[in-house]
C-alpha cells in the first residue's frame, strides 16, 4: 500500500496537509475553529464516539478524550483495534516519563504507517492539550477510516463524497456537495439508510423542515439497527451555520464501511448472473449447433444412396425421368441445404469467438459432427452427385443409341427374312430330273443369278450379326430376342449355302445334255438381278433411320444424298437397257412365234418387278429429301440454343470470377467503421442475391438444351455445372465476409475496443498487409516465385508491425506472441488472429479464481454454498441453473445440502479444480 504522507501543524489550532488533497480550504476554517467553540464540542463528541465504537471490542472505553489517553494505554489499544496488529509492549509505570513513552510509541506505530506528524509531541498529549489530541485522532480516523475508501478512480475525502452523491442522486430534496450544510437537514443520512435497508426507513413521509426530527431518526436507526453509535447532536448541526466538517466525515465514513459488505455481495452477484447467462446462452447455441448438424449429416446419408444407385431403367422414358428428379434435387432440395450448411459455418464461428471472448474453452462438437467433418461429407455429396449426372447423360445416350440399333436391327431383319422366304425349299426342288434341255439350262442359268443374289445379300447378314454384337455390348434389354433371331438368320444362311452348293452340283451334272439356252433370258437376268439389288439397295438406304448431333454431320448426309440423286441418271439408263432386252425377247418371240410361258426361266424378276421398283425409289428421293431438310431444320435449332447459353455463360462466368476477385479485397479496400462496412457488404450481397435472375435464366436455356439432347457446346467453355459451383462459392464467399465483420463488432462490444482502436488495428494490419502484398507482386514480376496472398501477414511483416505499435520484442516475447496468433504454425497472421491478440491486450476477462472469489463472498467465506444462500442472493434463473450443476460439497462439517462453487466455477472455464 503506498503511504499517504500526512503533515499536522498545531499552533493556538491545528492544520492537517494530506498528499491527495483531502481538503483545500483546511487552514482557513481551522483558524475560525478557535472562534467557534462548537466545531470543538462537535469534534469532542465524534470522536469519542469513534473510539469508542472500537475500544468496545476491546472491552473497554474512554469518558474524557484530553483525559483518558494521557497515560497511552489506551492509545495503544486503540492503534492495535483498529489496525490488526500489535504494538510495542507498554511500560507499566505511572510516572510521566511511563505516559510519555506509551504516547511516543503510538506515535511511532501511526508514522509508520505513512503519516508524517508535525509539531505533535508525547508531551502535549500526556499535559492533556485538547487542540493536540483531537488532531492526533483525526489523523487516526483519516488513516484507517476515511483513507483507503476509493470509488471510481477517486478515493479518501473525494471518494468518499463521491460514494454519497452516487447513492443520494435518486433522492428528493438531497444534494450533497460537501461535509457541512449538506447534511444539516438530515435527509442525506435518511437517504443513505434507505438506499441500503428501504425496510428502515419510510422516506417518503420525512420533511425538509424537519431537520432535527430527521436527523435524530437517522442517529437512532443507525444505533439500533446498523451498530453506528450516535456521534452527533441533532441541536448541533441544526444550530451551527457550518456544522464541523471532520465530526460529519466521521460519523459518514461509519456508513460507508457499514454497507461496503453489502454492496461487495450485490457485485459478487452481478458478476456470478453475468457469467451463468454467458454459459447459458453458449450452451443454447451449441445445442443449436449438434440439432443443425446432425439434421444435415442425415440428410446427406440419406441423399448419397439415392445418387450412388447406378441401376439403369430399361426404357428412355424412365432414363429421362430420372434426369428430372435430379433436376428437382438441384433446384428445389438441395439449394436450401447448402444455405443450412453456410448458416451452419456462420453459428460455428460466431459460437467459438463467443466462447473466446468469455475466456471459455473452444466448442467441440460431438464425434463426427466436426466442421471439418460436414466439409468432407458435403464433398463426398458432390462427388457422388457429379458422377450421377454424368451417369445419366450417358445412359441416355446409350439407351438413345440402342434404340436407334434396335430399330435398324428389325428393319433389315425384317428385309432379309422377305427375301430368304422359300428360298430353302427352291433350293430343295428337284425339278431338273424332268426338265428339258431348255428347262435344264434355264435351272441352271436361274442357279448362277441366285447365287449371284445370294453373294450380294452377304454384306446384309454381316451387318445384321454386327449389330446384334454392339447390341449386346450396350446391354441392350432384349438382346436375348435379338441374339435368337440373329442366330437364326446365320443358321438359315449357313443352310442356304449348302443347299446351294447341292443344287449346283446336281445342275453340273446334267449340264452337258443340255446345249441350248435363251441367251436373251439369261443376259435379262444377269442385268436385271444386280440392278434389282442396286434398287433394293437403294430403297434400303433411302428408308435408312439416321441420328445425328450437328449441322456437319446432317450437311455430310445431304452431300451423300445428293451424290446418289447425282447416279439415277445413269441408274435410269441402266433400266432402259434392262427393258431392252426384255423387249428384245419378246420381239424375237413374236417375230419367230415362240410361244413364251410368260416367266423368264433365269429370273423370278420381271419387267413389271422392276419399274415398280423403279418407280418406289423415285417415290422415296423427295421423302428422304424432306427428312434431311427436317433434320437440318432441328439442328439449326439446336445451334441456336447452343449459341444463346454460350452468349450468357461467357458473360456470368468472368462475372463470377470478378466478384470472388473483388470479395477476396475486400475485407482489405472497404473504409470507414464496422458498421458502415456491414452496410457495404450487406449491399454487396444484396447486388449478387439481385444477379440470381441470371443465373436462372441460363438454367432455363441449359434444360432447354438437355430436353434437345444437346451435350456438348463449342461456343463456351463454361458448363452449366461450372456456373452453378462458381454461384455456390460466391454466395458461401460473402456470407463468410459478413461473418468475419460481424465476428470483428462482437470482439469490439464485447472487449470494449473503441472505433479509434479497431481502425488503428486494421491500419497497422493493412499497411503492413500492403507493403508485403508490393514486394510480393515485384517479386513475383522478377523472380515468379512468389504467390500474393490477400489479407495475411507473413511473422517478418507481423513482428514489424507490433514495434511500430511501441512492443519491445525479445525472440522469446515474439516467440510467445506467435503461438497466440498462429497456434496452428501455418507461417501467416490472419487479421482476426490480429483483432484477438489486440483484444486479449487491451481488455480484461473474468476468470475462474474471479467467479470462485464472488461464490466465496456470497457463501460468507465458507468453502460451500448453501441453496438458500443461492436463491437469496442470485436470481430465480440463475439460482436454480447453479444448483442443478453444482455438485455436493464433501469435507468436515458441511451440513445437508452444501453445494462445491470450486469446482462448479473451474468446470465453466474447462479448468481442474483448483
Amino acid at each position: 500500500m503506498t503511504a499517504v504522507e500526512t503533515q499536522i501543524t498545531y499552533s493556538n489550532s491545528y492544520t492537517i496537509h494530506h498528499e491527495e488533497a483531502y481538503m483545500t480550504q483546511e487552514e482557513d476554517w481551522d483558524r475560525d475553529l478557535l472562534l467557534d467553540p462548537a466545531w470543538e464540542k462537535q469534534q469532542r463528541k465524534t470522536f469519542t464516539a469513534w473510539c469508542n465504537s472500537h475500544l468496545r471490542k476491546a472491552g473497554t472505553q474512554i469518558e474524557n478524550i484530553e483525559e483518558d489517553f494521557r497515560n497511552g494505554l489506551k492509545l495503544m489499544l486503540l492503534l492495535e483495534v483498529i489496525s490488526g496488529e500489535r504494538l510495542p509492549k507498554p511500560d507499566k509505570g505511572k510516572m510521566r516519563f511511563h505516559k510519555i513513552a506509551n504516547v511516543n510509541k503510538a506515535l511511532d506505530f501511526i508514522c509508520s504507517k505513512g503519516v508524517k506528524l508535525v509539531s505533535i509531541g508525547a508531551e502535549e498529549i500526556v499535559d492533556g492539550n485538547v487542540k493536540m489530541t483531537l488532531g492526533m485522532i483525526w489523523t487516526i480516523i483519516l488513516r484507517f477510516a476515511i483513507q483507503d475508501i476509493s470509488v471510481e478512480e477517486t478515493s479518501a475525502k473525494e471518494g468518499l463524497l463521491l460514494w454519497c452523491q452516487r447513492k443520494t442522486a435518486p433522492y428528493r430534496n438531497v444534494n450533497v456537495q460537501n461535509f457541512h450544510i449538506s447534511w444539516k437537514d438530515g435527509l442525506a443520512l435518511c437517504a443513505l439508510i434507505h438506499r441500503h435497508r428501504p425496510d428502515l426507513i419510510d422516506y417518503s413521509k420525512l420533511r425538509k423542515d424537519d431537520p432535527i426530527g430527521n436527523l435524530n431518526t437517522a442517529f437512532e436507526v443507525a444505533e439500533k439497527f446498523l451498530d453506528i453509535p450516535k456521534m452527533l447532536d441533532a441541536e448541533d448541526i441544526v444550530n451551527t451555520p457550518k456544522p464541523d466538517e471532520k465530526a460529519i466525515m466521521t460519523y459518514v465514513s461509519c456508513f460507508y464501511h457499514a454497507f461496503a459488505g453489502a454492496e461487495q455481495a450485490e457485485t459478487a452477484a452481478n458478476r456470478i448472473c453475468k457469467v451463468l447467462a454467458v454459459n447459458q446462452e453458449n450452451e443454447k447455441l451449441m445445442e443449436e449447433y449438434e440439432k443443425l448438424a446432425s439434421e444435415l449429416l442425415e440428410w446427406i446419408r440419406r441423399t448419397i444412396p439415392w445418387l450412388e444407385n447406378r441401376v439403369a431403367e430399361q426404357t428412355m422414358r424412365a432414363m429421362q425421368q430420372k434426369l428430372e428428379d435430379f433436376r428437382d434435387y438441384r433446384r428445389i432440395h438441395k439449394p436450401p441445404r447448402v444455405q443450412e450448411k453456410c448458416q451452419l459455418e456462420i453459428n460455428f464461428n460466431t459460437l467459438q469467438t463467443k466462447l473466446r471472448l468469455s475466456n471459455r474453452p473452444a466448442f467441440m462438437p460431438s464425434e463426427g459432427k466436426m466442421v471439418s467433418d460436414i466439409a468432407n461429407a458435403w464433398k463426398g455429396l458432390e462427388q457422388v452427385e457429379k458422377g450421377y449426372e454424368e451417369w445419366l447423360l450417358t445412359e441416355i445416350r446409350r439407351l438413345e443409341r440402342l434404340d436407334h440399333l434396335a430399330e435398324k436391327f428389325k428393319q433389315k431383319c425384317g428385309m432379309h427374312e422377305a427375301w430368304t422366304g422359300g428360298k430353302e425349299d427352291l433350293l430343295s426342288q428337284k425339278d431338273y430330273e424332268s426338265a428339258s434341255l431348255m428347262e435344264i439350262r434355264a435351272l441352271m442359268r436361274k442357279h448362277e443369278a441366285f447365287e449371284s443374289d445370294l453373294a450380294a445379300h452377304q454384306d446384309r447378314v454381316e451387318q445384321i450379326a454386327a449389330i446384334a454384337q454392339e447390341l449386346n455390348e450396350l446391354d441392350y434389354h432384349d438382346a436375348a430376342s435379338v441374339n435368337a433371331r440373329c442366330q437364326g438368320i446365320c443358321d438359315q444362311w449357313d443352310n442356304l449355302g449348302t443347299l446351294t452348293q447341292k443344287r449346283r452340283d446336281a445342275l453340273e451334272r446334267v449340264e452337258k445334255l443340255w446345249e441350248t439356252i435363251d441367251q436373251l433370258y439369261l443376259e435379262f437376268a444377269k442385268r436385271a438381278a444386280p440392278f434389282n439389288n442396286w434398287m433394293d439397295g437403294a430403297m434400303e438406304d433411302l428408308q435408312d433411320m439416321f441420328i445425328v448431333h450437328s449441322i456437319e454431320e446432317i450437311q455430310s448426309l445431304i452431300t451423300a444424298h445428293d451424290q446418289f440423286k447425282a447416279t439415277l441418271p445413269e441408274a435410269d439408263k441402266e433400266r432402259m437397257a434392262t427393258m431392252g432386252i426384255h423387249n428384245e425377247i419378246l420381239k424375237i418371240a413374236q417375230t419367230y412365234g415362240i410361244k413364251l410361258s410368260g416367266i423368264n426361266p433365269y429370273t423370278n424378276l420381271s419387267p413389271q418387278d422392276i419399274s415398280t421398283k423403279w418407280d418406289t425409289v423415285k417415290h422415296f428421293v423427295p421423302l428422304r429429301d424432306q427428312m434431311l431438310q427436317e433434320e437440318v431444320a432441328r439442328q439449326q435449332a439446336n445451334e441456336r440454343l447452343r449459341r444463346q447459353f454460350a452468349a450468357q455463360a461467357n458473360i456470368i462466368g468472368p462475372w463470377i470470377q470478378t466478384k470472388m476477385e473483388e470479395i477476396s479485397h475486400v475485407s482489405v479496400d472497404i473504409a470507414g467503421s464496422l458498421e458502415e462496412q456491414m452496410n457495404s457488404l450487406k449491399q454487396y450481397e444484396q447486388n449478387i442475391i439481385n444477379y440470381k435472375s441470371n443465373i436462372d435464366k441460363l438454367e432455363g436455356d441449359h434444360q432447354l438444351s438437355q430436353e434437345s439432347l444437346i451435350f456438348d457446346n463449342k461456343h463456351t467453355n463454361y458448363t452449366m455445372e461450372h456456373i452453378r459451383v462458381g454461384w455456390e462459392q460466391l454466395l458461401t464467399t460473402i456470407a463468410r465476409t459478413i461473418n468475419e465483420v460481424e465476428n470483428q463488432i462482437l470482439t469490439r462490444d464485447a472487449k470494449g475496443i473503441s472505433q479509434e482502436q479497431l481502425n488503428e488495428f486494421r491500419a497497422s494490419f493493412n499497411h503492413f498487409d500492403r507493403v508485403r502484398n508490393f514486394l510480393l507482386l515485384c517479386l513475383e514480376i522478377i523472380l515468379m516465385l512468389h504467390i500474393l496472398r490477400n489479407g495475411m501477414m507473413d511473422p517478418d511483416d507481423f513482428r514489424a508491425c507490433l514495434i511500430s505499435m511501441g512492443y519491445d520484442l525479445g525472440e522469446v516475447e515474439f516467440a510467445r506472441i506467435m503461438t497466440l496468433v498462429d497456434p496452428n504454425n501455418t507461417g501467416v497472421v490472419t487479421f482476426q488472429a490480429f483483432i484477438d491478440f489486440m483484444t486479449r491486450e487491451t481488455a480484461e476477462t473474468d476468470t475462474a479464481e474471479q467467479v470462485m472469489a464472488s461464490f466465496k463472498i456470497l457463501a460468507s467465506d465458507k468453502m460451500y454454498i448453501t441453496v438458500d444462500e443461492l436463491r437469496r442472493e442470485l436470481p430465480p434463473e440463475q439460482a436454480e441453473y447453479c444448483i442443478s450443476r453444482m455438485t455436493r460439497y464433501v469435507g468436515p462439517e458441511s451440513p445437508p445440502g452444501a453445494l462445491d462453487y470450486i469446482s462448479f466455477s473451474s468446470a465453466l472455464y474447462g479448468e481442474s479444480d483448483l
